[in-house]
């Protein structure tokens, strides 16, 4: 199992003295540590308008790492695939795949905060088709081999050609999947998953049931395997009571300050029928607690103990977990700290040999 660095970028917090543009500097440097300690990806976040998270573009901070880096994997978590042109996003992480010699692990999701789709005038009532017919016009820019067209509800084009390809053939989407029409789209068209701990216990039981559930659609339903699937963790290494608290807090401040106010039914908003579940998840995070938290959401506690988690996530058929180490306006020099005792003190309990770099090959 391969390990990552996570971040939504969040800053939203009363009296915060962070400033976003001081957070995206932290957050460079914090991708750029990944590479340097021996994680295997980075996964920024896309968050619009100062609202949960400050950074825009992931796209842009990947490309500067990109540069950068050697073999570091570079991921958005997730692009907010409703809010653009689904062709102009295939050119982009095409062209970033290519230059970065394959690198590219592309991910996207249809997000829950109203306010940044209307101010780009996208329909948040129609999010789930919008954001199936957006993928599979990416999925097709990417692999169909000359000029094509496309005629659905949302977009419509003649003769188009999206050059330049991905140097990876294919480059395979991960979908977020919060739900299980995103899960049931994932499986549908081959693609790769990943999940919100929390929310798979919400939707599906647990997180090995949502694996198992995805596995057994791919199979029962399409007659083929599962493709890769992964996960996402908030987690604090704690080595006392006082450290493990201090993440378990940090963690109920994420909840409550940034993430809830982004949520559909926060301000008793008409809900659209794919977005019920979040109204569970609203009215779970407002009465909250430190010591409600679960390994169902956070790897909170002493070493040993996350590794006992982490070796039951493996066992659940998850490929890679990706860290977020940065909530709750935790201090940079503190994530560093955190980003180094996982790797010396988890990380070296799990293999991850079985992973061989992406070598790239010329392409005609």
């Amino acid at each position: 199992m391969d390990f990552g660095y996570f971040t939504l970028s969040d800053n939203r917090y009363p009296d915060n003295p962070r400033t976003p543009e001081q957070f995206l500097k932290d957050i460079f440097a914090e991708a750029l540590y990944a590479e340097t300690i021996g994680l295997n990806s980075a996964w920024i976040g896309e968050h619009h308008f100062n609202l949960l998270g400050v950074n825009a573009s992931p796209l842009a901070i990947l490309a500067q790492l990109a540069g950068a880096t050697r073999r570091l994997r570079l991921a958005p978590a997730v692009t907010l695939l409703p809010v653009h042109h689904p062709l102009h996003v295939a050119e982009e992480w095409a062209t970033l795949d290519l230059l970065s010699g394959g690198r590219v692990d592309f991910a996207a999701g249809r997000g829950y905060d109203r306010k940044e789709y209307e101010p780009f005038g996208a329909p948040f009532e129609e999010s789930a088709e919008l954001f199936a017919e957006g993928l599979e016009v990416v999925w097709r820019a990417w692999t169909e081999p000359g000029k094509w067209s496309h005629q659905g509800k949302f977009y419509q084009f003649t003769d188009v050609e999206v050059r330049p390809k991905p140097l990876q053939q294919p480059l395979r989407p991960y979908v977020a999947c919060f739900s299980r029409p995103s899960m049931e789209l994932a499986a549908r068209n081959d693609w790769n998953v990943i999940y919100a701990p929390f929310a798979a216990a919400m939707v599906y039981g647990s997180l090995g049931d949502a694996v198992r559930i995805y596995r057994e659609t791919c199979e029962q339903q399409y007659k083929r395997p599962m493709r890769r699937a992964m996960c996402s963790y908030f987690i604090h290494i704690a080595a006392d009571r006082r450290e493990e608290n201090y993440g378990r807090e940090a963690l109920v401040r994420y909840f409550q300050d940034a993430l809830i106010a982004a949520f559909p039914s926060s301000s008793g908003e008409k809900v659209p029928p794919t977005y019920k579940y979040f109204v569970d998840i609203v009215n779970i995070l407002r009465d909250m607690r430190p010591e409600k938290l679960t390994d169902k959401s956070i790897l909170c506690g002493s070493p040993q103990h996350i590794v006992d988690t982490l070796k039951q996530v493996e066992h659940a058929g998850i490929a890679e977990v990706i860290l977020y180490f940065n909530y709750g306006r935790k201090p940079h020099a503190l994530v560093k700290e955190q980003m180094a005792r996982f790797m010396s003190e988890v990380a070296i309990h799990f293999d991850t040999s079985h992973t061989e770099p992406f070598v790239a090959t010329a392409r005609a």
